[in-house]
């Protein structure tokens, strides 16, 4: 070895030590920083001079690990956005031991008839039974107007979460574009590369995409149906939210709007091109299941109202006149379909027979407009309607199927579709989550590991030493040759 070569390698060696120690003080300064990935000097021979040449810093990532954990979060993501919808509604229509669901309220009101049946002559029993009833309106009118405010919700998350996709996109664009350069100049890009697979990660929880590698350092975005997110520049996506959003409004009929990607309209159903994560799941809220289980409400509504405004149970009424429920307060005609609609959200006690209405309860047992109070101890029309009550109807839509029976019956099958749901909904998150944890164990095994980076720097430091040594002993070498 010549005292050249031995100089080339010494400072090779400690210029490689150097650039290890940072390597690994980054590693452990950022142990615990989140989106962090662990980094590797690349070292090798220098074949021309001798000693060692740095190659560059290696990010320690798996690039199937890490799909398969952004697959698993967005399966997450989307099955908590489920969860919470059928959590909400459930709660808003009530549960088997509620004394304030639906079911509990229609078993009230039917008590209290039963109760006014006994002593029609009471106006204690009948205030009571207009306080019942009462109840039942507002017990369904509020979950009505619970779920309207929930696709009012999935509107504003919608529209937030397309904001951050195309802040996201931009950003990566910018990064993309920052990394071509660095690498043409031939400077480290690892923190730029974790930033950029940190807004991977926020877009992938929203659309789950398919992450293709391009030259210089660059990637692309498409999402699983194959929309292009960002290959070169981002795309813009659009979607115009609503402030109010009414019973009666859908995407089929216009009066919602959809997503455009780049100008052009995308599916945004469950089983569209951006399927798979929080967005396909709020669009999927708003115009699939939140009209499914206003569908089923507007069902147990317009089997409430058309119980009682039959004028061959009270002959009071005409053809057109309300019954006890009513329709905001009018006749309910059941020969427009579209009246059903948002129907539950319409429901009142007719104001004749409420007591923040005219208060006339003798209408229970007189007629509901009846000219006159007639025989206090005639208790017909309240038999009546408690057979009417427990009457045999068939009631069907889609969710619920077709349902025989009394609306006992019926208002407990709502209540038990939501509830069902609802644990169907939270079973699947409970998956989906400890599949997210097990990807996100696998993934963090990857990370910092301390104790291996503190040896590594004990190694380094041991090898600074040697080179170090090295270079005394040519200074050593040099001064007695000059000496000489």
């Amino acid at each position: 070895m010549t005292i050249t070569s031995a100089i080339n390698s010494a400072m090779s060696g400690l210029t490689a030590n150097a650039r290890s120690s940072q390597v690994v003080s980054e590693n452990l300064a950022n142990a615990l920083t989140p989106g962090y990935s662990a980094q590797r000097l690349n070292l090798s021979t220098n074949s021309y001079t001798g000693g060692t040449k740095v190659d560059g810093v290696e990010r320690l990532i798996d690039p199937a690990l890490q799909a398969s954990a952004r697959t698993a979060e967005a399966e997450h993501s989307a099955a908590e956005t489920y969860a919470n919808f059928y959590s909400r509604m459930s709660s808003l229509v009530g549960v088997v031991d509620d004394d304030t669901s639906i079911s509990a309220q229609v078993s009230n009101f039917d008590s209290a008839l039963i109760e006014a049946v006994s002593r029609p002559d009471s106006t204690e029993r009948l205030h009571q039974l207009s306080v019942q009833a009462d109840l039942v309106v507002k017990t369904i009118t509020h979950a009505a107007d619970g779920l309207n405010a929930l696709r009012v919700e999935a509107e504003t998350s919608i529209n937030s979460q397309v904001r951050t996709l195309n802040n996201s996109l931009k950003e990566i664009e910018k990064l993309n574009a920052r990394i071509v350069v660095s690498e043409a100049a031939g400077t480290s890009t690892t923190a730029m590369q974790d930033q950029r697979d940190k807004l991977i990660d926020e877009v992938n929880k929203i659309i789950p995409v398919n992450v293709l590698s391009r030259s210089q350092g660059r990637v692309a975005l498409y999402s699983e149906g194959g929309v292009a997110l960002i290959d070169g520049r981002a795309s813009e996506i659009t979607f115009d939210a609503l402030q109010t959003i009414e019973p009666h409004m859908t995407l089929d009929n216009g009066l919602l709007n959809g997503l455009e990607v780049n100008g052009k309209l995308i599916d945004t159903s469950a089983d569209g091109p951006l399927r798979g994560g929080t967005l396909a799941a709020q669009f999927d809220i708003r115009d699939s299941a939140a009209v499914e289980a206003q569908n089923d409400l507007d069902a147990l509504a317009q089997d409430l109202v058309e119980r009682f405004q039959d004028p061959a149970l009270d002959a009071t009424l005409g053809a057109t006149d309300a019954g006890i429920f009513t329709d905001a307060g009018g006749f309910f005609d059941n020969t427009v379909p579209a009246n059903t609609v948002g129907l539950s959200a319409r429901l009142e006690l007719n104001s004749s027979v409420s007591l923040s209405g005219a208060a006339e309860t003798w209408r229970f047992r007189d007629g509901i407009n009846a000219a006159s109070q007639g025989d206090p101890g005639n208790a017909s029309l309240l038999t009546a309607y408690s057979d009417r009550l427990a009457e045999t109807r068939s009631v069907s839509t889609t969710k619920l199927g077709a349902i025989t029976g009394s609306l006992n019956t019926l208002s407990a099958s709502v209540m038990s579709r939501f509830a069902r749901d609802s644990d169907t909904a939270n079973s699947t998150m409970s998956f989906a989550a400890a599949s997210f944890s097990e990807m996100s164990k696998a993934k963090l095994a990857l990370g910092v590991d301390s104790d291996a980076e503190l040896q590594n720097l004990m190694i380094i430091e041991r090898a600074y030493a040697a080179n170090a040594k090295m270079l005394e002993a040519v200074d050593e070498m040099m001064q007695t040759l000059l000496r000489i």
